[in-house]
């Protein structure tokens, strides 16, 4: 383990100190669960856990021990997804195993019918046959004949019920999928889903030799705007933001929240003049839309944002592309916000701006 620096271990204990005093206030337990909640909460180590916070202890001005349970198994403990993944996987290898040993058991049923059926063939080959010996090999066929069929019938219909059962756990296992993978606030893509396919659109750009873009947003005054009208107002900020996006891109293109009010669009097989017909659209979009409070019917006015651009080069990995885009981003927040810049600008030129 790495020794921390005196500053580091300072600024640790006074998070602690904090995250104490924020249990005594709002009358959480002093339990690992709950001091890990609440010192995550002050270090500000997940925007998702924090804005859950803040909109819990808004509403109800308390952290109860049961939502405190709820805010670690859904943001700081991964075990729960891990085990629900795993009880799924459980449950299609049993389907399986159960499966295998049907068939094994049919199979048998229809070797020994084969078997039957050659003995019976070289019966009534036998120069001695008589009518009463082909009665009872008859006999018997038919039975041996009833019982396969019993056990193809049976076969049959345990794989229909696996197939419903397998089919229902895929269906699990995809909805774990898709929850690790989406931000619970706005439905579009988290932090993982947005690093993920970053790092294979990059891969594909270098390989394929086709254009890729990246558009980085962030919204303007957020903080100022949360502070005006309350947390609830800016989830509702949050997710006009991320409708508006799924709104003016293609189905296809991966969009996503990485940080508390920063967003990626990440565009494979568009070049920068397209990628920035996309970014002024959702610009001007996002511009366009008045702001109601909810429970009054206030108008809030509008928001705007800021959006940097930046286009794959040769060599890039996706570190620099997304730094790249966010310096552009920040540039736009400078140079007067609500606006859209992108790295074809020179960088002195973008440096000045700045």
């Amino acid at each position: 383990m790495p020794d921390l620096s005196s500053a580091e271990l300072d600024r640790s204990f006074l998070f602690g100190q904090r995250a104490m005093e924020l249990m005594k206030a709002y009358r959480s337990s002093a339990t690992p669960r709950s001091y890990a909640v609440w010192y995550t909460y002050v270090a500000g180590l997940n925007a998702q856990l924090i804005e859950a916070v803040k909109r819990i202890t808004a509403e109800h001005g308390t952290l109860a021990d049961a939502q405190v349970d709820q805010l670690f198994e859904t943001y700081l403990d991964g075990r729960r997804l891990a085990t629900e993944t795993e009880r799924a996987s459980v449950g299609v290898l049993a389907e399986i195993e159960q499966i295998m040993e049907m068939l094994d058991t049919a199979l048998g049923s229809t070797a020994r019918y084969g078997a039957s059926l050659q003995a019976f063939t070289q019966d009534l080959a036998a120069p001695a046959v008589n009518r009463a010996r082909v009665r009872e090999i008859v006999s018997s066929l038919v039975v041996t004949t009833r019982d396969v069929a019993a056990n193809n019938r049976t076969l049959e219909a345990r794989m229909r019920e696996s197939r419903n059962e397998i089919e229902t756990l895929r269906e699990t296992l995809e909805a774990v999928r898709v929850e690790s993978l989406t931000d619970p606030l706005t439905g579009i893509g988290n932090r993982k889903h947005f690093e993920e396919m970053l790092h294979k659109a990059v891969d594909h750009a270098a390989v394929q030799g086709q254009p890729l873009c990246l558009i980085v947003l962030d919204i303007d005054h957020f903080k100022r705007f949360n502070d005006l009208y309350g947390h609830l107002t800016g989830d509702q900020v949050l997710r006009l933001v991320a409708m508006t996006m799924r709104e003016s891109v293609e189905p296809r293109t991966t969009i996503a929240r990485f940080g508390g009010e920063e967003f990626g669009i990440i565009l494979p097989g568009s070049d920068r003049d397209e990628s920035r017909e996309i970014a002024e659209k959702v610009r001007t979009s996002v511009m366009g839309r008045e702001l109601v409070k909810r429970s009054t019917g206030e108008s809030l006015g509008r928001i705007t944002i800021s959006v940097g651009l930046a286009a794959y080069r040769r060599g890039d990995t996706a570190v620099s592309l997304l730094e790249r885009a966010d310096h552009c981003m920040f540039t736009a927040k400078r140079a007067g916000r609500n606006q859209v810049i992108d790295d074809g600008v020179p960088v002195e030129t973008m440096n000045d701006v700045a």
